[in-house]
């Protein structure tokens, strides 16, 4: 609600840089800080730090309307990006009178939610699930959007109008041997005729059956690590296939086997499989050719994506990847040189307490790190007999502070 002492400004009145108090959560409970070239806002509880612009407790109820005020110097609303990490739905009833360009939503929720969002005016909804937490279902918005779901899809649900494209990035774990990730049933989704499919290069397979329940697709990109890619060959109707950061393509049909394909590109993909789709590229451009792009690129060598992907510290900020990663190699090296469990030990603990020190080890890089201390217990070393994964794992609870 606005502070009795001091009227709303106008909708859209505000297009200036500066410090402006707002009255998110109360009167002025909050001062919202515009930088110049800024057009993203981030809300959320404390524990984000500085990940989120504006703390907001997660079970808090937003006035979302405190934003009407803010416009961009063009003109249009602003911000033009919001993410949120909470409870609080009602910025879908907000974007029924005013147009949201890309939310991104982390939902906090205490008890399963039905959220009726037909009627709001979204051109993207990115909804991040964790890993555990009640379940969320939405009513689709009725105007064409693009919509994407990362995280726990079980938890996830969706009826109404078809969006103009689908986003799936499922939890998958961490390792390449791993039994293949299936995909949950997503119901009504499956009717989407474009959908993307993102995975890491080289962490626990998607198995590519789940397409077998998406009939209507003319549009497939594909990001990461997947099995299966046979059954692509059932998809006659696409016209649109790319390929990115995938490290095996040996299943792959050929390209003649989507007489429709306008569109074609696959990049940053395996040498030997990215050499044979060149020549089939050029030899389809032969017979009809290529009405949209159609292009093969950085083909990589095995060893590629060890150096790429092999480790679990991509994500980092740069600062805390250079540690870990010389880290990493001083216990790596020190390993090849081990000849007792007790040098091994002595190597991966030193390691794992090389971060009990060190800002921003939360649970995400608490994870990294246990995977990293895995990754050490397999490499080379000079003991005759493997280290157990349990055995690294005792070594690396017993080393940290995090």
């Amino acid at each position: 609600m606005p502070n009795d002492n001091q009227a709303r400004p106008s909708a859209g009145s505000v297009r200036e840089v500066g410090s402006y108090p707002i009255d998110l959560t109360g009167p002025c409970s909050h001062t919202l800080v515009i930088k110049p070239g800024v057009g993203s806002l981030s809300i959320g509880p404390s524990q984000l730090g500085k990940k989120a612009d504006l703390h907001v407790a997660s079970d808090a109820q937003i006035d979302w309307t405190v934003f009407d005020a803010f416009a961009t110097p063009a003109g249009s609303p602003w911000p033009r990006f919001l993410h949120y990490t909470g409870s609080d739905p009602g910025f879908f009833d907000w974007a029924k009178k005013r147009p949201i360009e890309e939310m991104t939503w982390t939902p906090i929720l205490s008890a399963d939610t039905v959220v009726d969002t037909s009627q709001s005016n979204l051109y993207g909804l990115h909804i991040e699930l964790a890993p555990s937490g009640s379940s969320l279902s939405l009513k689709l918005p009725k105007r064409s959007f693009r919509l994407s779901v990362s995280g726990d899809l079980t938890r996830f649900s969706a009826t109404g109008d078809m969006p103009s494209s689908l986003t799936l990035a499922p939890r998958t774990g961490r390792r390449k041997n791993d039994i293949p990730f299936l995909l949950p049933d997503l119901g009504e989704l499956h009717q989407v005729t474009s959908l993307t499919l993102q995975n890491t290069p080289l962490g626990q397979p998607i198995s590519l059956e789940c397409l077998n329940r998406y009939p209507n697709l003319n549009s497939l990109s594909l990001w990461g690590n997947f099995c299966d890619l046979d059954i692509l060959a059932q998809h006659a109707k696409l016209t649109n296939l790319e390929l990115r950061f995938m490290p095996d393509l040996g299943e792959l049909p050929t390209l003649n086997v989507w007489p429709l394909l306008d569109r074609f590109i696959a990049y940053n993909v395996e040498e030997i499989a990215g050499k044979h789709l060149k020549q089939q590229m050029k030899k389809r451009a032969e017979t009809r050719p290529w009405t949209d792009h159609a292009s093969v690129s950085q083909l990589r060598k095995p060893e590629w994506w060890t150096t790429e992907f092999g480790r679990p510290f991509s994500s980092w900020p740069k600062r805390l990847a250079k540690l870990a990663n010389e880290a990493y190699n001083v216990a790596q090296a020190t390993l090849s040189e081990a000849r007792t469990f007790a040098e091994a030990e002595a190597a991966i603990s030193a390691f794992t307490a090389r971060f009990n020190n060190l800002k921003g080890i939360e649970t995400t890089e608490r994870e990294d790190l246990a995977e990293a201390v895995w990754q050490l217990s397999q490499s080379d070393h000079l003991i005759g007999q493997p280290i157990t994964e349990e055995m690294a794992q005792r070594w690396f609870d017993a080393s940290r502070d995090y």
